[in-house]
């Protein structure tokens, strides 16, 4: 049976495929995940994985080859090594290689645990295969996709980062707002009417007063405090 094969609905023709792991205990869901992405053109299934330290191995001989995937879509229930685990070791590892959660977990430990260990999106099972292309794409474009419904669960304030939210100004409060939202250092000084460098400079200056070494770290405590660009 043969398909048509569509270009992602946010790709630039003009880059190179976006290449993907699948790290999933369950085979169905591996193989459903391929045969979906299959479909596009501009990406392309490297491999898959049934657990972390299988995806570690992956990962490692694609390295030999020199040519690592751009993205593992990694869940975060897995026997062995879970999926925090695994994050953390493919952050720390393989730092090019993006790690997008896709699972049904959607507590605040998960979540938080997940975005700390160094992930660039968060989407949970029940997204639309739309929304899991889409954020493929977001991701290859600096954005850090989250799963409206872990929305809440982020929004939470906590005092001690109300207090380190506080430090900061006027507009590098606006920018956090735009980090909480994922975007890029680019679409931050597109929005704002401002240079790419100065929207970066805000960005250094907010990881500094918010005592974080990430702007993924950074989103994470903006949106826990409360700062969403609906309020």
């Amino acid at each position: 049976m043969s398909e048509d094969r569509t270009a992602g609905p946010a790709a630039d023709h003009g880059q190179d495929p976006i290449h993907v792991l699948i790290v999933d205990d369950h085979a169905v869901v591996r193989t459903g995940i391929r045969s979906l992405l299959e479909v596009f053109d501009d990406i392309v299934v490297d491999g898959d994985a049934a657990n972390g330290r299988e995806a570690l191995a992956v990962l490692n001989t694609f390295a030999t080859r020199g040519r690592l995937p751009d993205i593992a879509i990694v869940d975060m229930r897995m026997p062995g090594m879970d999926g925090v685990a695994t994050i953390e070791q493919i952050s720390a590892r393989y730092p090019s290689v993006a790690v997008l959660v896709l699972t049904s977990y959607t507590d605040g430990q998960s979540v938080r645990s997940a975005i700390a260990a160094g992930c660039r999106g968060y989407l949970l099972k029940d997204a639309s295969p739309d929304e899991l292309v889409s954020a493929i794409h977001r991701i290859r474009g600096g954005e850090m996709p989250i799963d409206p419904a872990v929305t809440d669960v982020l929004a939470r304030p906590l005092q001690s980062e109300h207090r380190a939210i506080d430090l900061l100004t006027a507009r590098e409060r606006e920018v956090a707002v735009l980090l909480a939202a994922g975007m890029s250092n680019q679409d931050i000084a597109t929005r704002l009417v401002i240079s790419e460098r100065t929207a970066r400079t805000h960005v250094g200056n907010i990881l500094a007063k918010l005592n974080v070494s990430s702007r993924t770290q950074a989103a994470l405590v903006a949106a826990q405090a409360g700062l969403t660009s609906g309020d």
